[in-house]
């Protein structure tokens, strides 16, 4: 992937080097062109969501979920590749969603990405290396302890720069979910669902997360031509080692569906490539698909 000598995004925090809940140990962890009534009908499709409200939304409208105070971001060290990487990635899915957003008749709420070390607040609680990248929509902040790409390749078996480009796009893909109100439906479901269901809707939520980075990765490609020869293939690999089948059967060698809570290897791969080939939202209905 030829990402040296993009722009860089704004929007990074840098908590790494920060006292109290920033620091501790590092634990190694986790098409242009719709329209406006297109996107809202999707989110219509999904859930029942009021177009309107999703139109709303796209339009820079208030969310559901409370933001944080957005204090001034302190930028990774300009030494550090890896920080640099994640910051040029993030920044194209500025770019590429912002497009998306502006051709729907809306604006895109851009997120922040917080790398940290060990343990980090959040307005979703404490975040902790150990559960890998997240995404917390009551402050609408990607979180990453980059020592998770170490892990990704060394332990997990899904080195190079696209897999980690896919992990990134994916956790943004989260964030793309908030906005159009999809993660607070599907909040308000718990409590109200026995856990196999809960669990079958997070698994549809993941899937589309999945989706929504091939569709991410189609345009990223279409703007910038800077894969290169195998980076499509770590990606589907990094999909493929993360599935919940493959992860069960190497902590315990058991492999139980009915706990899944973001898909096999062959659904997460099937919905990254879905999106990859349509780079169209509306292809990433997981929610009306047969799994």
């Amino acid at each position: 992937m030829k990402w040296e000598g993009h722009e860089q995004s704004r929007n990074v925090e840098d908590r790494r080097g920060a006292g109290g809940l920033g620091g501790g140990r590092r634990v190694g962890g986790r098409g242009i062109g719709i329209g406006a009534i297109v996107v809202a009908l999707v989110a219509g499709w999904i859930f029942g969501i009021n177009p309107l409200t999703v139109l709303g939304l796209l339009s820079g409208g208030e969310t559901a979920a409370p933001v944080a105070s957005q204090g001034p971001a302190r930028p990774p060290p300009a030494e550090d590749r890896a920080a640099m990487f994640a910051s040029t990635v993030l920044r194209d899915t500025e770019q590429v969603w912002g497009q998306v957003f502006q051709a729907a008749g809306g604006s895109y709420r851009e997120p922040r990405m917080v790398l940290y070390r060990g343990v980090t607040p959040t307005a979703c609680g404490t975040g902790q290396s150990a559960m890998g990248p997240f995404y917390c929509p009551g402050d609408q902040r990607v979180y990453f302890d980059l020592d998770f790409f170490d892990s990704l390749a060394s332990r997990m078996g899904a080195p190079g720069d696209f897999a980690q480009a896919y992990v990134i796009a994916h956790e943004v893909g989260h964030h793309v979910q908030n906005l159009m109100g999809i993660t607070g439906k599907v909040d308000a479901q718990r409590g109200r669902v026995s856990q196999a269901q809960m669990n079958a809707l997070s698994v549809r939520v993941e899937l589309q997360a999945d989706c929504l980075a091939g569709v991410w990765a189609h345009h990223s490609q279409q703007g910038k031509g800077w894969l290169e020869r195998g980076d499509i293939e770590e990606a589907m690999n990094a999909a493929a080692q993360i599935g919940d089948d493959q992860l069960q059967r190497q902590s315990s060698g058991a492999v139980r569906p009915e706990s899944f809570t973001h898909g096999s290897s062959q659904q997460r791969m099937t919905w990254f490539k879905r999106g990859l080939d349509s780079g169209s939202l509306a292809q990433c209905n997981t929610f009306d698909a047969r799994l």
